[in-house]
Order: C-alpha cells, then sequence, then structure tokens
C-alpha cells in the first residue's frame, strides 16, 4: 500500500475521529481510487466474519465501494490525497448482527436535497450509485460533523443463528 505525506497543518483523518468505542476497525487512507481494492476486500472479509450472506457481502461492498467512489469523484472532485476515515462498528439487534460503516471525509458539505439517483429510463451510464448504496443498506444517513462529512449505513443479518466474535 503506498503511503502519503501529511500536509502541513493538516491531520491524516478528519478532525475529531479518535479511535471510538465499538469500532472494530477503522481505516485511514487518502483519496486515491487505486486504493477501493484495498477498501472492498476489507469490506468483503469484515461482512463474512459477521456472517452476512454472500448475496449481502457483495451488497454491503459494493454499497461501500459505491459511497467511496461518491466521495472522491464528488466532494474531494478527483483531488489525491485528501483524507479520509472510515469505520467499522459490530451490532447487535434481538437475534440481528449487524455491521455499522461510517465514512467521514473533509469535502464541501453536502445538499442532502439534491442527492438524488438518476431516472432509471435514461439509458446512459452513471448516476446509480445511490440507488445501490439505498437499495443495500437497511440505513443510510448524512450528516455534518463540524468541518467533516459523515455517512452512516448500517445493515442487519436478518435472524443470524451464529454471531462473529472478533
Amino acid at each position: 500500500m503506498k503511503t502519503f505525506p501529511q500536509t502541513r497543518g493538516r491531520k491524516a483523518q478528519p478532525r475529531g475521529r479518535a479511535f471510538a468505542d465499538g469500532v472494530l476497525l477503522q481505516l485511514a487512507l487518502p483519496s486515491d481510487s487505486s486504493l477501493l481494492c484495498v477498501v472492498r476486500a476489507t469490506v468483503a472479509r469484515l461482512a463474512a466474519l459477521l456472517k452476512f450472506s454472500g448475496a449481502d457481502c457483495r451488497s454491503v461492498t459494493r454499497a461501500v465501494d459505491e459511497a467511496m467512489t461518491n466521495i472522491l469523484r464528488h466532494s474531494y472532485k478527483g483531488r489525491r490525497h485528501q483524507p479520509i476515515v472510515i469505520q467499522f462498528k459490530q451490532l447487535r439487534q434481538a437475534q440481528d448482527t449487524g455491521l455499522e460503516v461510517i465514512l467521514w471525509d473533509e469535502g464541501p458539505p453536502i445538499d442532502c436535497s439534491k442527492l438524488r439517483p438518476r431516472d432509471f429510463t435514461q439509458l446512459r451510464p452513471g448516476g446509480l450509485g445511490l440507488h445501490f448504496i439505498r437499495q443495500a443498506m437497511d440505513t443510510v444517513e448524512f450528516s455534518r460533523m463540524g468541518d467533516a462529512n459523515q455517512l452512516r449505513l448500517l445493515k442487519y443479518t436478518r435472524g443470524a443463528t451464529a454471531t462473529a466474535e472478533l
């Protein structure tokens, strides 16, 4: 994996994103599309450890990949070496095990009223990422925390009989 120098006066991750309680894994990486394969592999393996079905592992992985791509493309407009932090938490609710994924970036604030997937009748590439994210995840929440955008994604296993011990 490529390392990147810290920019003078900036932290390697969005400010205030300390390693929080309950976090299984935290990735701090630069905005570089060549690292998407690392994120995909991490999400797929973590979802499998948490006993998600194969289809759900693929859906969650695709959702996080789309979210990362949106950060790279829209928040950072292709600028490299901008900070992104991803936190992964295991959730438990009744018989369900879940995965919470929180993505942080320091791009400009997101106008949630403009977050609309494109019309499916238009046959052209692009514009379906938000649709894939919302379809794959049980909860999708956008917020602004100080100087950082936060995207919170939740997915539950739906009655899994065994939970992974991490």
